[in-house]
């Protein structure tokens, strides 16, 4: 009888020691997780509108209640906030090893390389191979890796995550291709091709070998195909999935259309000229229809921002359009979209990467935008028809055989790129312009725009050597500018 009691005894005990380690076991912390689950947070974050600070500096918008830093060329420092949510994608990775799944590795590695290249191009030299390692090896303080360095591990990451898709997943949690792997694989060539542009003055340099990494992708054939293909977000009309800019009280009494932007637009007789802007209060008060180009003008961006209000105050400058504020859906958002990689394949085409027709490429990419806008802007489908498409191309500044030689030509070819992406793409605008020059953006007397921004503080106090050290190699030892020019503009 008292074995049979010891017996229950220890019974309970164990009993009551696993109790107490599945109590010890937070549900809200745990340790591992289906990659899935990170998924489609990290998709919801890199998709986002990323703001007005692009449009700013790309001459798109002008602020009149103050001197905004980007719209003047007057910005210091940036933030490394994208680490933190590299982290996210570090553990989505993690856990895709884990299970063995690589359609999550793949999608894992794409994001990783997103916001690297971000990354990079924002202030040049960078944490890299020793990133993301505090949980993994205690790695604190973190030694910058140079930018071709940085530049050639996301080249090869996107190799392997387009190597990972057979194309025929199904990728759970998915909010963008509703987990259609070729899709996924058909975004991930395009935007190495875009990386690969993006090092257009680095052509000559063996150990990328651009031009045949470029033309090895599209030999292949695995690229978007038309705008049922693009990179994007639609956003739906439900708390917290609303369009980013949805009712921003930013785009308020101060923040109006750039001049030069108005301008661009009037000069080639651009039809989104209605879709990005709303028309002068005088005009409207005269009863200007909606497609009179000359009821719309703008700011003159480098003009001081009180000469601009009084003109605003006199009716004649016009505002953002209230699509982008008062529609909580407006349009999708493209994080990369077939309109751009058809303006991609053109350049390449001209500087004799690839072989094809760079006209064709360059036309389509004008007609893809055309569509984008017919179909998320219907109440101005009308001006974005066909038939507009074919008007317009036909236009002086549109007509790519106008263009008198190759640069020309790469002229017309990132104008267009830039006049397609209001509120779309980010700061790739921005960085085009510092790679090839075009568009021209209007400046004060002896300003050039920066090319880059300085290192956050955080970094001096917590990462001192390697910051130090990062500034040293490529600048020169304290010369933590703006101006100074990164490896990938030499």
């Amino acid at each position: 009888m008292k074995n049979i009691y010891l017996l229950v005894l220890l019974v309970l005990i164990l009993s009551s020691c696993r109790d107490m380690d599945e109590v010890r076991e937070n549900p809200n912390n745990v340790s591992e997780t289906h990659p899935q689950l990170l998924l489609t947070k990290v998709q919801w974050d890199a998709f986002q509108v990323e703001g007005t600070s692009p449009l700013f500096a790309s001459r798109m918008i002008v602020q009149t209640d103050g001197e905004q830093a980007e719209q003047f060329y007057t910005w210091n420092r940036a933030n490394f906030y994208d680490y933190s949510r590299l982290r996210d994608i570090t553990k989505m990775i993690e856990e895709a090893e884990r299970i063995e799944e690589d359609a999550y590795m793949a999608l894992g590695l794409f994001f990783r390389s997103y916001y690297f290249y971000n990354l990079s191009l924002t202030f040049g030299d960078v944490p890299y191979s020793d990133a993301l390692k505090g949980e993994s090896d205690q790695a604190y303080e973190p030694v910058y890796d140079s930018q071709k360095d940085v530049f050639m591990g996301i080249l090869n990451d996107l190799e392997i995550a387009a190597s990972l898709l057979i194309g025929n997943e199904v990728i759970e949690g998915d909010i963008i291709y509703e987990g259609s792997g070729m899709q996924w694989k058909k975004l991930i060539n395009s935007f190495h091709l875009k990386v690969l542009l993006t090092l257009s003055n680095k052509a000559d340099d063996s150990d990328l070998d651009v031009a045949n990494a470029f033309n090895a992708i599209v030999s292949g054939g695995d690229m978007m195909l038309s705008l049922t293909d693009n990179g994007q977000i639609v956003f739906v009309d439900q708390l917290g999935n609303r369009y980013t800019e949805f009712n921003d009280s930013g785009y308020g009494s101060a923040r109006y259309m750039d001049s030069t932007f108005i301008q661009r637009l009037i000069d080639r007789e651009d039809p989104r000229l209605f879709i990005y802007s709303d028309q002068t209060p005088n005009s409207k008060k005269a009863g200007l229809p909606v497609d009179d180009f000359n009821s719309y003008e703008g700011g003159n961006p480098i003009a001081p921002y009180a000469e601009v209000n009084d003109k605003a105050f006199r009716g004649d400058v016009s505002k953002v359009n209230l699509r982008y504020t008062t529609d909580p859906v407006t349009e999708p958002h493209m994080l990369m979209g077939f309109p751009e990689l058809q303006f991609i394949l053109a350049e390449a085409v001209i500087r004799g990467w690839i072989a094809g027709d760079a006209k064709l490429y360059y036309e389509t990419g004008i007609r893809a935008s055309f569509q984008f806008y017919m179909e998320n802007a219907a109440e101005y489908a009308v001006y974005v028809d066909e038939a507009a498409a074919d008007d317009y191309i036909a236009g002086t500044l549109i007509n790519l055989d106008n263009a008198s030689n190759d640069e020309e030509k790469i002229d017309y070819m990132v104008t267009q790129k830039y006049l397609q992406t209001f509120l779309q793409s980010g700061w790739t605008n921005y960085f085009e312009q510092l790679r090839t020059g075009f568009p021209e953006f209007l400046t004060l007397p002896g300003v050039t725009p920066p090319t880059r921004w300085m290192y956050p503080n955080a970094e001096y106090q917590n990462n001192t050597q390697n910051v130090s050290d990062a500034i040293a190699r490529q600048f020169g030892a304290g010369n933590d500018n703006t101006r100074e020019i990164p490896w990938w503009l030499e």
